[in-house]
């Protein structure tokens, strides 16, 4: 399959700035693989259109305040980074980005006066970066993040530059584990309400974790897309949530993604052809011709052009159905990308 025959024309004016509110209000496309209907709907009907002996499997990574603004304290020079990781010794993976050439040894200043020692530059262009904060600071990285980082918006939204609302908007109300520097978008549609309503129907849901990493927002840039090397997540489903999702699936229930992270951590737990216990980095790349052995149905927002994820969905669902439900989200003023419009895949 070639890469350009992910590519689509989307009007900027479409590209969601910020998310709907209340954020089940948003809007909902239904796609039937079997049939190839396309129905439009809002988030709030979702109880009514799964099963109420279905799962929702979603994923409860928290995203790390993990943007760094500064700048050069030798220069004065503006500096940005994304915190990636921290490393086994103590130090930071930092993606930055500056003017000039910054060596080994340069300090940055960033946020509320956090000091960062460049230590090395990565093959990837990266840097390991040691932290220097105030004696009278927490020294855990998660507080000092908090203190001196800022929501890691996703360029497209505003360019980046998160507002104080962000902190709450770019994070689903079930985040509970910290490690992603990208938000699983499909969860942020959910609500205290639909939840209530969801159970009241029977329907159930399982959380896994996926610490989604800046790979997510790559574009796939070899000609084919079986050419593509695809980026590494840390992601877990425990034993008990395996289990409850088995007993789901046994009573007739389908299991259902909520998000294309939650579907790659299910189908890396179930590449046995039996869906089991999974802990560790998944590099697992789903795209057309992938026999899903564990995912029924995804929830999932519109994707970038030549990406993964828009390779994912496209597995699911078939790529010509989801190009034709991609012309008629453009058509029909769907809102895109992470803060837009969700799909519904059965």
């Amino acid at each position: 399959m070639l890469t350009s025959d992910l590519d689509f024309d989307l009007p900027d004016e479409l590209i969601a700035r910020y998310p709907a509110n209340p954020r089940d209000s948003a809007r909902l496309m239904v796609v039937e693989r079997c049939t190839g209907a396309i129905r439009h709907c809002t988030f709030a009907d979702l109880p009514e259109l799964l099963d109420p002996r279905d799962v929702l499997v979603r994923n409860n990574t928290r995203v790390l305040a993990a943007r760094l603004l500064g700048q050069r304290m030798r220069t004065g020079g503006k500096w940005e980074g994304l915190f990636l990781g921290e490393s086994a010794n103590g130090l930071w993976e930092i993606l930055a980005t500056t003017r000039g050439h910054p060596r080994p040894g340069e300090r940055i200043l960033v946020g509320q006066g956090l000091e960062l020692e460049l230590i090395e530059r990565r093959s990837d262009g990266g840097w390991l970066v040691r932290p220097h904060p105030d004696l009278n600071q927490p020294w855990e990285t998660l507080a000092l993040l908090e203190r001196h980082g800022q929501t890691p918006l996703p360029p497209y939204i505003r360019g980046g530059r998160a507002e104080p609302g962000d902190t709450g908007d770019y994070q689903t109300i079930y985040a509970m584990r910290p490690g992603a520097v990208a938000a699983p978008t499909a969860g942020l549609h959910f609500t205290a309400r639909l939840f209530e309503k969801l159970a009241a129907r029977g329907l159930t849901w399982v959380d896994v974790t996926v610490h989604i990493g800046v790979g997510t927002f790559r574009p796939i840039q070899a000609a084919r897309i079986e050419d593509h090397s695809m980026h590494s997540e840390w992601a877990e489903l425990t034993p008990e949530a395996a289990t409850r999702i088995l007993e789901r699936q046994t009573g007739g229930g389908r299991i259902v993604a909520v998000g294309t992270t939650s579907t790659r951590a299910l189908e890396t737990a179930a590449q046995s052809g039996r869906l089991e216990a999974f802990q560790g980095e998944t590099s697992l790349y789903i795209k057309p011709g992938h026999t899903f052995h564990a995912v029924d149905a995804l929830i999932t927002n519109f994707h970038l052009p030549r990406s993964s994820l828009l390779v994912l969905v496209s597995a699911l669902a078939g790529t010509e159905l989801i190009r034709e439900a991609y012309r008629q989200a453009v058509d029909c003023r769907y809102r895109f990308y992470s803060y837009g419009d969700a799909m519904l895949i059965l």
